[in-house]
C-alpha cells in the first residue's frame, strides 16, 4: 500500500480527538497482537453480550405476544374460522377460564397491533442522546422493566376498551424505545473493533430468538390457560432487569469484577480518548452534538433510508404473520404460533454467523469495513425480497408460503452485520444517538405496515414489502460507508475544530 493511499474507514482516534490519517487500522491490529489478549469466552464483555441477548429476547417477547394473542382475543364473527378442529378446544378454554373475546374489526386490530410503534417513535432519539450522556445501562434496564410492568396490565386495558389498550401498547413502545440506542451506546465503550460485529450481532440476535420463543409459547398459553395468562407470564421479564442492574456497568473502568488485563485490552483497542471522555462526562459525548453535520451526512441518510426499507418487511411479518396464517392458510392457533415463529429461528442463527464472518473478514484484512457492510446489506435485503415476492403468488399453498417466508426471514438475518450496525462504524462517539435517529425513522414502517395490511390484499402486502426492501439494498450499496466521519471525531468548540 502506497503512502498516498489512505482508506478513510481506517482512521483512528488520537488523544486530542482529531483524525490522524497516517494511523491505520492495520497498525492498531498489530498493536493488539503484541498485547497479551484476554480470552473472549467468559470475559466480561462476552457476559455483557449474553445479558443483552436475554434482555432483547424479553423485549421482543413483550412486543410480539399480542400478535398471536389477538387471534384468541377476537371472536370468529369478524373473520374466517380456524380449522382442524381447534374451534371446539378454544371454546372449551374460553368457557373453562371465562376468557373474554372482543368484536374488533380488522381495522381496529391493525391499529392495536401498530399502537406499540406510536410510542416507540418518540423515545428513540432522546434515549440515544441521554444514553450517550449518562451511560446506557440505566436506560436499557429501565426500558425493559417498565415495559414488563405495563404488560401485566394488558388484560385490564382490553376489558376497558380498544382505546385503553391502544394507549397501553403505546406506553410500552415508549418504554422500549430507549433499549436499542442504549445498547449501541454501551457497545461504543465495550466492543473492541475486531470483535464489534460478533458482540453487537449476538446481543441483538436476542430479538429474533425472543420472537422465536414467544410466538409458539403464546399460542400454547392461549390454548392451555387463556390469553390473559400470556401477559401475566411475560410480565415476569421484570426479573431480568433486577439481574441487569446488579451485574452490568456502563463502561470498563466502572465495572467491579473486570480484570485489569481485559480492561486494558478494551481501552487500548477502542482508543483512550473515548474512555477519557467517558470519565469526564459520564457518557460517550457531552451535552452538545454536531446536529448540522449529521443532517448533511450522506452515509447517515443511507442508513436511515435503508433501515426504513428493511424494517417495512420485518414489521409486516412481525405483526401480521399470525393473522395471515389464520385467515389465509387456516392453521389452528398452536400450528399458527409455531409456524409464525419458525422464520425467526433462522434469522437468529444467520445474524450470529454473519457477525462472526464479518469480523473474520476484517481481522484478516480481506475486505474493508465499507465493503463488508455493503455486501452483508445487499445479500441480507435483496435475496429475501425475492422470496417475499414469491409468497404473494403461492395462493393457498401452505407449504410453499411457509417455506418462502422462512427462507426470506432467515437470509434477512445476514443484514445484522451490515446496515444495522453501521452507526458505530461512522461515528462511535455518537453511536447511541445515531441509532436513536435511524431507529426513529425505521419505526415508521411499524406504524404504517399493520394499517396497510388491513387496507390491501395479502399479495400486494408481500409484493410491496419486497419492492421496498430492494430499494433499501440499492440505496445502501450506492451511498453507504464504513469510514469514520470527521464530524464524529473532532471535539467541537476546540481550537482544533476551529482550524478546520
Amino acid at each position: 500500500m502506497g503512502k498516498g493511499h489512505i482508506p478513510g474507514e481506517r482512521y483512528l482516534y488520537t488523544r486530542n480527538n482529531t483524525l490522524q490519517p497516517h494511523l491505520l487500522f492495520a497498525e492498531c491490529q498489530e498493536a493488539d497482537r503484541k498485547l497479551h489478549l484476554p480470552p473472549k469466552c467468559c470475559s466480561v464483555r462476552s457476559n455483557l453480550a449474553f445479558m443483552m441477548f436475554l434482555g432483547f429476547a424479553v423485549v421482543y417477547g413483550l412486543r410480539v405476544n399480542l400478535s398471536v394473542a389477538m387471534v384468541a382475543m377476537v371472536n370468529a364473527t369478524n373473520g374466517q374460522p380456524t380449522s382442524n378442529g381447534s374451534e371446539e378446544k378454544e371454546s372449551h378454554t374460553h368457557m373453562l377460564f371465562q376468557v373474554p373475546q372482543y368484536s374488533w374489526d380488522p381495522e381496529t386490530q391493525g391499529m392495536l397491533l401498530g399502537a406499540f410503534f406510536f410510542g416507540y417513535l418518540f423515545t428513540q432519539i432522546p434515549g440515544g442522546y441521554l444514553s450517550g450522556r449518562f451511560g446506557g445501562s440505566i436506560f436499557l434496564g429501565g426500558g425493559v422493566l417498565g415495559t414488563a410492568v405495563l404488560t401485566l396490565l394488558t388484560p385490564l386495558a382490553a376489558q376497558l376498551g380498544p382505546s385503553w389498550l391502544f394507549a397501553l401498547r403505546a406506553l410500552e413502545g415508549f418504554g422500549e424505545g430507549v433499549t436499542f440506542p442504549a445498547q449501541m451506546a454501551m457497545w461504543a465503550c465495550w466492543a473492541p473493533p475486531l470483535e464489534r460485529a460478533r458482540l453487537t450481532t449476538f446481543s441483538g440476535a436476542g430479538s429474533n430468538f425472543g420472537a422465536f420463543v414467544a410466538l409458539p409459547l403464546t399460542g400454547f398459553i392461549c390454548n392451555s390457560l387463556g390469553w390473559p395468562a400470556v401477559f401475566y407470564c411475560f410480565g415476569a421479564g421484570c426479573l431480568w432487569a433486577v439481574l441487569w442492574f446488579i451485574l452490568v456497568s456502563d463502561e470498563p473502568r466502572t465495572h467491579r469484577r473486570i480484570s485489569d488485563q481485559e480492561k486494558d485490552y478494551i481501552i487500548n483497542s477502542i482508543g483512550s480518548e473515548l474512555i477519557f471522555i467517558l470519565s469526564e462526562t459520564g457518557g460517550s459525548h457531552g451535552w452538545s452534538v454536531p446536529l448540522l453535520p449529521m443532517l448533511l451526512s450522506v452515509p447517515l441518510w443511507a442508513i436511515i433510508i435503508t433501515q426504513m426499507c428493511a424494517n417495512w418487511s420485518y414489521y409486516t411479518l412481525l405483526t401480521s404473520l399470525p393473522t395471515y396464517m389464520d385467515t389465509v392458510l387456516h392453521f389452528d392457533l398452536r400450528q399458527n404460533s409455531f409456524l409464525s415463529a419458525l422464520p425467526y429461528l433462522g434469522a437468529w442463527l444467520f445474524s450470529i454467523l454473519s457477525g462472526v464472518l464479518a469480523d473474520s473478514l476484517l481481522e484478516r484484512e480481506i475486505l474493508s469495513i465499507t465493503t463488508v457492510r455493503k455486501i452483508f446489506t445487499l445479500v441480507g435485503l435483496l435475496l429475501p425480497a425475492g422470496f417475499l415476492f414469491a409468497v404473494g403468488f403461492t395462493g393457498c399453498s401452505s407449504t410453499l408460503a411457509v417455506t418462502f417466508l422462512t427462507v426470506s426471514t432467515t437470509i434477512g438475518g445476514i443484514s445484522a452485520a451490515g446496515v444495522f450496525m453501521n452507526q458505530i462504524d461512522i461515528a462511535p462517539r455518537y453511536a447511541g444517538m445515531l441509532l436513536g435517529i435511524t431507529n426513529t425513522f425505521g419505526t415508521i414502517p411499524g406504524v404504517l405496515a399493520p394499517i396497510a395490511r388491513s387496507l390491501v390484499g395479502w399479495r400486494n402486502v408481500f409484493c410491496l414489502s419486497a419492492g421496498v426492501s430492494a430499494i433499501g439494498a440499492l440505496v445502501f450499496t450506492l451511498f453507504g460507508s464504513g469510514r469514520i466521519q470527521r464530524w464524529a471525531v473532532r471535539e467541537h468548540g476546540t481550537d482544533a475544530d476551529r482550524e478546520h
